[in-house]
């Protein structure tokens, strides 16, 4: 009897395991993407939405998409009030430039840290960098993406575009995205990171 029920809890244990779905992903940012947006505590995504998901739609990741770029810091610049797709807005000011070298072109960026955000235990170093490229409204979504980095010890730092997220209002127009300033446009159709996300009608 000890045998039997042995054997069926065996069986239970692996036919869980095997229901379980392993996390999609290319690497271990992409699978980290999916899972939170999975996780109902922390998803984006509507209820609806969220249901059927599976995974984001990426790129596949291309090393021609890492740069280093160079920053020059802008220690005296102004906070400012930077606009969003609702009525909030973001207190904000340029960190920095970084300047760096991608597909032939070279490009300046703006860099920005939040007020509030830099408050909060985790991210006293974390840099905010909004950008719009020649995919959006094509294959990736309309209003430009995201990307987090973080404060460097010296005036390099590593971009990986592969690492481009959308902001959360592409999949819920109830959250508040910061507005892409149009002045950080990468003249170059990149073709790294997340793509645009098809809802559920």
């Amino acid at each position: 009897m000890k045998t039997l029920l042995g054997f069926l809890l065996f069986f239970s244990i692996v036919g869980c395991a095997q229901k379980k779905e392993p996390l999609l992903g290319e690497t271990d940012w992409q699978r980290e993407q999916n899972a939170d947006f999975k996780d109902a505590s922390k998803s984006p995504l509507k209820a609806k939405d969220r249901k059927v998901f599976k995974t984001l739609d990426f790129f596949p990741v291309d090393s021609s998409f890492i740069v280093s770029a160079t920053l020059k810091r802008t220690p005296d610049s102004e906070w400012f009030l930077m606009q969003t797709t609702t009525d909030r807005v973001s207190n904000e000011r340029i960190y920095g430039v970084i300047t760096f070298e991608l597909k032939g072109k070279n490009y300046a960026l703006a860099i920005y840290q939040g007020q509030e955000l830099m408050k909060q235990e985790g991210f006293e170093d974390y840099l905010f960098l909004p950008f719009i490229d020649n995919t959006n409204g094509e294959t990736t979504y309309g209003g430009g993406r995201y990307l987090d980095l973080r404060i460097p010890e010296n005036d390099v730092i590593i971009v990986d575009f592969n690492k481009s997220y959308n902001p959360y209002c592409a999949y819920d127009e109830k959250y508040s995205c910061p507005i892409v300033p149009r002045d950080n446009y990468v003249d170059v159709e990149v073709k790294a990171g997340v793509k645009a996300f098809a809802k559920n009608d």
